[in-house]
Parts: structure tokens; C-alpha cells; sequence
């Protein structure tokens, strides 16, 4: 949340070059052949065969037929290598310099003359690729390897983790897996994650200025992508990590297994994740009358400590029809048991009159038991047609949310020095939440001649949620509805969009516009004051990004893209959930959505060293105020829109090679920001503006001959910034992580420590009009880390480009206490 607004890709971008399309020539096309056979000439079926380049990164893969013949097509004249494996084999390699198609006829693959033990896989470091639309961040087989998704993510370039959050370019990113788009609320993106282990990550895309495929929510989409099986067998691996903070020890234990036949290829993966969080926030809050003078001083202590058991399991089968079509299955279940899903939060708070002269007490014991349910399932066709690259994708997508919550509230009051209570209030509140979400999706893309790229698609989406809240005051052990507090929230919206993308590269320049059009009708309905808020908008997202490779060290590049936050549905609820008697979280059905216009330019020396300036303008941008209500004496937690912000900065980042067992990533970002907004008091327009600073450092150090004992050392520093009309304090972290391969590779163990030196905490300040208020926040971030991972089945199997996602399951946020 608090990351510089940094920059989206940008490429420069003369005017005609927007105006005109270039005229379209054939493209030259060579293959590849040849028949695979072992020592007595007998053929090798579905032995695997796979082109490299000379960055070895994987070009094309495809298997043996049953006569043993491959064939690789539609490649470009160049230098690559040629790898034929097959279990029990000795693996084949040929340099092939490709000017012309080829025919290697018969290449003898050797038996094996002794059992076969695995393959010895050395640990490389991960590695940074720029797109002309995104950075890739390629982890496979890396050092970070044995780590959760989480933890890589806060290893990736750009992308910050902090305070349950994660946010890129200081606003809050869409979560693609495989480009399919989680429908998951912020938490429970996080608990999906961490539970999945980051042997089966091939990559992370962090795309800060989403093409128009993409949904036009977010300030950026981070696609995570998943390696996939390319010839026939089995493997399977085991997992677990242990965390220990000062409070209390988290655990994560997980298993994957992936399956493929000639036409069958599956992937399983199912984690488990008890634990229990805890977290001590601070509250200083100066009530004012109507002279805007002190009238009253509250400071609260509240101790939150949150219990949970989440089981995570995902699935994905894709079947070969035939060589043209393929039929997909994924679904993603999150479920949080009300046996172990439990928040208790205890408070204290003094109240003072204006000479801080205490005038009494009050303790609040607020205990809720919760239960979460979270289906998601997908089918996707794929239809290949004769040209190569040219596809129809068909996508339906179904969510199934349940969340239900029983909250008892207890609070005694006293006097000072006094030890019986001289007032008791309780009371029980009963929340439940349905949303189903359906979702169909078509694509059609189609490469043209001369290295240029055609897309267009269809999408509808169709989201029901309905709310349901019922409170009890409970009275010398009477209990009563509260009928104040008894509602119904129905909300419905639909979404209409369709988009076009042209894309080119040229020798030196690379080009790529989109448009994408949105059109949304909404509802939201308070059954029992009987408001109705409908709400109906356009809205056009269009893209545009141009580079020029000038020469092998220098390019340049220009981007701009529009973007939407539409908000979370529970950010739309009216409820209200209680700390105690006078904090309460609250929504707001009447926000608007934001909108987000973002220029960038960037400039890269030597594939190695990134500058990016970028300028962002935010519109009614939504967030989460903290407030106080000086006549009845309340502290509310409100979502709201402000008028609007502008951001600009520049950002710098390097991922070199230091000496030979010595890898540095390093991104520093100087930003500044504006936000205007708007007071309780007479309604006035205010700003708040600052520069600040974030600086990410991460050492990547391997060890030993094989380099299988690797260390990592992470520092994050980011100073003061503000965010509406509330200002952030500075942090700053070390992180330390060790990790040994055993084995050849097929296991390992690694030990760290997260926040060393426990400098991640912050505080908040409020002080504008009459609002004056502190929250001081203090996680469990340093934390002693424990993990392993172990693989077994067919260690010979190798991975393919072809990426995988999941979907869409973003808004469906549930309010929990700070």
C-alpha cells in the first residue's frame, strides 16, 4: 500500500506510429525433424524433445509419436539447442545453427548404464526479463525455489508485502494465476499463496500497465505462472514451513502431484495452514467540541490475536482432444473451518477530560467465531487453428462464496479505582454473506505477417451478493433484538466488455495499443431503511506502449494506460462491525468507483539498469479513513471517496551480477504525493502532500561447488508517507534466509529470520479540521522461518512455456479488525 506510484512500462511513442499500421509481409518459417530410436533401431515413443536458445530458456517442445518421429515448426533462422530425453536414456544434445528447414533422420538416444538416481539440478539465481508490457521474473529451479509463493512474491521486483497487503506502484494489484484472474479477497490471496509451494513456479509477471486483454481493474495485474508436464510420467513432492514469532508459531504443510498421459496432464496441489496472529495496535484519540478544542483524551489498548486453519486445494486437468482442441478444468477451494477460525480481541480504554484527569474505564472482551467457504471452478477450450499461433479461447468461471460470523461483545465499565463494574453492556452479533459470481469469456487471436499480433474478446460477468446482519442486546442474561441493527444488504452488478489489441515489433521498434470498453449496471439495496442505490457508467480503458531497442545497451520507452478500482462488495456493505462499544467498522453503499490515469517513461542501459519517471492521476479515489465523531464520541473505520491524488516520481532498478556467486537486485523509488480531500468540518477542501523514499535490497549469494547452500539477505526501507489525509511512519527490515539442496536437488531445508531487527512496525497519524487521532501497529513481523521440500516419482520430467492461471475472486473482502 505504501510503494511509490511508481511507473508502468512506457515506450516512446512518435505520432505516426499511433496513426498508421505498417503494411504486412511473409514471415519466414523453417522446422525441424527427425526420428528418435534407441541402440537396436527401435523407435522411442513420447521421449521428449525440446529447442533452446542460447539463453537457454525453452523455444519450442513437442514428443516423439508412437513411430518415434517429432517434428518442431513455425522457428525462427538462429543458433539453438536441441535436447531429446527419455527415462532410463542418456540425454541427446545438438548444437543446430537453423538457416534452412532440417531433417537430422535417425538420432540414437543411449541406454543408461547404471540405475537411475535423479538428475542433479544446481540451483541458479533468479533472473529479470522486460517485455514491452511487463517484467518477468523467471524463479524455476532458482534459489527461492524451495520457498512459498508469498515469499517469492516479496523477492519480486516491484512488488511490496507488508502489513497484509500487497501492492504494487503503491496501489493494490489483480492476482492472474495462469491468466486466469483470482476471485479471492485480499487475505485469502495471501493464504492461497502461502500455501502453495514455489517448486511448481516457473515465473512472475508483474505487468504494471495491463494490456487490454486483461480486466481494467488494478493498478497492476501480477500473473503468477506455474511449470506444466511435457511428456508422460509422474512426480510429486511434500512440503512445510514453520514460523515462530514472539506471540505464537504458524505451520504450513502441503503436498503437489502432477500426472500426464498422451492426452491427460494433471496437477494437484493441497496445503494446510493452522496458525494463530497476533497484533497490539494503540489508539490516541483527542475528541473536540464545537470550538475544535480538546474536550476529552481516549487511549486504547487493543490485542487482537486471530486463529485460523485454512485448507487450500487446487486442480487442474487439461485433455488433448485432438492436436487442435483442448478441454480444461481447474477449480480452487479456500476453506476456514468455524471449529478453527476464531478472532479474539481484547481492549482497554482510559478516558481523560481535557487535563488528562482520568474519568473512567471500560474493558471489551469481543470474541467471534468465523467460517469461510470459497469455490471457484473453470472451463476453458482451447481451439488451435492451421496457423500457427492462431486460437480461440472459451473460458466460463463460477464462484461460490459463503462467510458467516458470530460476534459476542462484552464491556464492563468502572470507575478509577474501583474493581466492580458500576455498568455491563453485551451484545451477540450474527453476520452471513452469499455471493455468486459467474463469469464467460471468448478470445481470438490471431498472429499476422511480419511479427505482428491481432486481439479481440467478449466478456460478461454477473455478480450476486446478498448480506444478512441480526444483533441481540443481552440484558441480566435477557436477550433482545436489536431491531436498529437487523438488516438485509442485497447487491447485483453486471458487466458488459469487449477490447481489441494490435501489436508489432520491428527490428528495432516494438509497438502495442488496446482499447478496451466496460459498460456496468449496478445495485445495492438496504432492506431495512428501504434505500436503493443504482448506479450505471461506460467507461473507455485504452493502452498504448512504444520502445526502441536503440542499440544492445540502450533502449527507451513510453506507456499509457487507464485503469479502474471498482470497490470491494463488503466495502459497499453498511453493517457495521464492532471492536467495542464505540469502534466499529463500517461501509459505504453510495462509493465510487476510481479512476486512474497513468503516463511512463523509462530507460534501460545494458539489459541491467532500469530509469522510470511516471505521472498518475487518481479520480474519487476510495479508501478506508479512520475517524472520529466528536458528538456521540465514536471511532469509526469508514470507506469513502476523496476528491483526488497525483502522484510522480522516479524510480530506479538494477538485478546484476556482482562476482560470480554474487547476485544484487536493488530498486529505489523517489515519489511524490498530493492528495486532496474533503473534511466533516464545514466541508472543506484540504491537502496533504510529501515526498518520500523506498528502497528494496536483495543480496542473492551461492555457495560450495555445486552451489546448493544458498543465503539471501533482504532489506526494505520506506520512509514516512501519506495517503489521504493520514501520514505513515517510516520502517525498515532485514530479512535473512539460507536454504541447502540435498540430494541432487530432490530435497531441501532452509532457516531464516523475517524483520531481524523488528523495525517493520508503524504509526498512523490523523491530525486535519477535528480529527486527531493515533494508531501505533505492532505485528509478529520478526519471525524465525523453518522449512523442507521433498520431490519423488519421475525427476526426469521437464517442463514446457505453456502457462497456466487462475480466477477471478478479488472483491469478495471481508471486514476484520486492525
Amino acid at each position: 500500500m505504501f510503494v511509490s506510484r511508481n511507473l508502468s512500462m512506457i515506450r516512446k511513442l512518435p505520432l505516426h506510429f499511433i496513426l498508421l499500421f505498417p503494411l504486412i509481409t511473409l514471415a519466414q518459417n523453417y522446422t525441424i525433424t527427425g526420428l528418435v530410436v534407441d541402440e537396436n533401431k527401435a523407435a522411442i515413443a513420447f521421449s521428449n524433445v525440446i529447442l533452446l536458445s542460447d539463453s537457454l530458456e525453452i523455444v519450442k517442445g513437442t514428443t516423439t509419436d508412437e513411430d518415434g518421429d517429432f517434428i518442431l515448426e513455425h522457428l525462427k533462422k538462429g543458433s539453438y539447442t536441441l535436447k531429446i530425453s527419455f527415462l532410463g536414456f542418456e540425454n541427446y544434445i545438438l548444437s543446430v545453427d537453423l538457416e534452412k528447414s532440417m531433417n537430422l533422420n535417425e538420432i540414437v538416444l543411449k541406454e543408461q548404464t547404471e540405475n537411475l538416481k535423479g538428475i542433479t539440478i544446481t540451483a541458479k539465481r533468479p533472473t529479470v526479463k522486460r517485455l514491452i508490457d511487463r517484467m518477468v521474473f523467471n524463479v524455476e529451479n532458482s534459489t527461492l525455489s524451495n520457498l512459498n509463493v508469498l515469499d517469492v512474491l516479496k523477492h519480486t521486483p516491484g512488488v511490496i508485502v507488508s502489513d497484509n497487503k500487497i501492492s504494487v506502484k503503491n496501489g493494490e494489484p489483480i492476482i492472474y494465476l495462469n491468466d486466469r484472474r483470482v476471485y479471492l479477497s485480499t487475505n485469502e490471496v495471501q493464504q492461497l499463496l502461502e500455501g502453495s509451494t514455489a517448486q511448481n513456479l516457473k515465473s512472475i509477471e508483474v505487468i504494471t500497465s495491463p494490456p487490454a486483454k486483461y480486466d481494467a481493474e488494478g493498478s497492476a495485474v501480477i500473473n503468477i505462472i506455474t511449470s506444466k508436464n511435457i511428456v508422460t510420467g509422474y512426480n510429486g513432492s511434500v512440503f512445510g514451513n514453520y514460523k515462530q514469532g514472539h506471540k505464537y508459531p504458524k505451520y504450513s504443510l502441503g503436498t503437489s502431484h502432477f500426472f500426464k498421459t498422451n492426452k491427460l496432464n494433471t496437477y494437484i496441489n493441497y496445503s494446510v495452514s493452522p496458525r494463530r496472529d497476533y497484533r497490539h495496535n494503540n489508539e490516541f484519540v483527542n475528541f473536540k467540541d464545537e470550538n475544535n478544542l480538546t474536550s476529552s483524551i481516549w487511549e486504547t489498548d487493543f490485542k487482537r490475536t486471530k486463529e485460523s486453519m485454512n485448507h487450500n486445494l487446487n486442480l487442474n486437468m487439461d485433455y488433448d482432444l485432438d492436436k487442435s482442441n483442448t478441454l480444461s478444468f481447474s477449480s480452487n477451494v479456500l476453506i476456514s473451518p468455524e471449529k478453527n477460525t476464531k478472532t479474539e480481541v481484547n481492549s482497554t480504554t482510559k478516558m481523560f477530560d481535557a487535563n488528562r484527569i482520568l474519568d473512567s474505564i471500560f474493558n471489551t472482551t469481543n470474541h467471534a467465531d468465523l467460517k469461510t467457504n470459497n469455490l471457484a471452478l473453470n472451463i476453458d477450450f482451447v481451439h488451435k487453428f492451421k496457423k500457427e499461433g492462431e486460437k480461440l479461447l472459451i473460458n466460463m468461471h463460477h464462484t461460490n462464496y459463503q462467510y458467516s460470523s458470530s460476534q459476542n461483545v462484552d464491556t464492563d465499565y468502572f470507575l478509577p479505582n474501583e474493581t466492580s463494574a458500576y455498568r455491563q453492556n453485551t451484545f451477540q452479533t450474527n453476520s452471513d454473506q452469499t455471493t455468486k459470481l459467474y463469469t464467460s469469456q471468448i478470445d481470438y487471436e490471431l498472429p499476422l505477417n511480419n511479427n505482428a499480433q491481432f486481439e479481440v474478446g467478449l466478456k460478461f460477468s454477473d455478480i450476486d451478493s446478498d448480506s444478512f446482519i441480526n444483533q441481540f442486546t443481552i440484558n441480566n442474561g435477557q436477550k433482545s433484538e436489536d431491531i436498529d441493527e437487523l438488516d438485509t444488504f442485497l447487491y447485483k452488478e453486471q458487466n458488459y466488455a469487449i477490447y481489441s489489441s494490435f501489436s508489432k515489433d520491428w527490428e528495432q521498434w516494438s509497438f502495442k495499443t488496446g482499447l478496451r470498453v466496460e459498460h456496468t449496471g449496478l445495485s445495492g439495496e438496504s432492506v431495512l431503511s428501504g434505500s436503493l442505490n443504482t448506479f450505471k457508467y461506460t467507461k473507455f480503458f485504452p493502452s498504448l506502449y512504444l520502445s526502441d531497442q536503440i542499440n544492445d545497451n540502450h533502449q527507451v520507452y513510453v506507456s499509457y494506460n487507464k485503469r479502474i478500482y471498482r470497490p470491494r462488495y463488503n466495502d459497499l456493505n453498511p453493517f457495521k462491525y464492532y471492536l467495542n462499544d464505540n469502534t466499529y467498522i463500517i461501509g459505504n453503499p453510495e462509493l465510487k468507483p476510481q479512476i486512474d490515469d497513468v503516463f511512463t517513461l523509462g530507460y534501460n542501459l545494458k539489459n541491467t539498469y532500469t530509469f522510470e519517471v511516471y505521472y498518475r492521476i487518481e479520480n474519487d479515489p476510495s479508501l478506508q479513513l479512520f475517524q472520529q465523531d466528536n458528538i456521540n464520541n465514536i471511532v469509526r473505520y469508514a470507506n469513502t471517496n476523496t476528491d483526488r491524488n497525483i502522484s510522480y516520481g522516479l524510480d530506479f532498478m538494477t538485478y546484476t551480477n556482482i562476482v560470480p556467486n554474487w547476485n544484487l537486485y536493488a530498486l529505489t523509488s523517489l515519489f511524490y504525493y498530493e492528495g486532496r480531500y474533503y473534511t466533516n468540518l464545514n466541508n472543506n477542501a484540504l491537502t496533504n502532500n510529501r515526498w518520500s523514499i523506498y528502497t528494496q535490497i536483495i543480496n542473492y549469494f551461492s555457495l560450495l561447488t555445486d552451489k546448493s547452500l544458498n543465503i539471501d539477505l533482504s532489506y526494505n526501507y520506506i520512509s514516512s508517507v501519506v495517503d489521504g489525509p493520514s501520514l505513515y511512519t517510516a520502517r525498515h527490515g532485514l530479512d535473512i534466509n539460507v536454504r541447502k539442496a540435498l540430494w541432487k536437488n530432490k530435497a531441501s531445508i532452509s532457516v531464516g529470520v523475517t524483520d531481524v531487527f523488528n523495525t517493520q512496525n508503524f504509526d498512523v497519524l490523523n491530525n486535519y479540521a477535528d480529527q486527531d487521532l493515533i494508531m501505533k501497529s505492532r505485528l509478529e513481523n520478526r519471525m524465525l522461518t523453518l522449512g523442507f521440500n521433498y520431490k519423488f516419482g519421475n525427476s526426469k520430467l521437464s517442463n514446457n512455456k505453456e502457462e497456466i492461471n487462475i480466477n477471478e475472486r478479488d472483491r469478495l473482502e471481508v471486514k476484520s479488525p486492525n
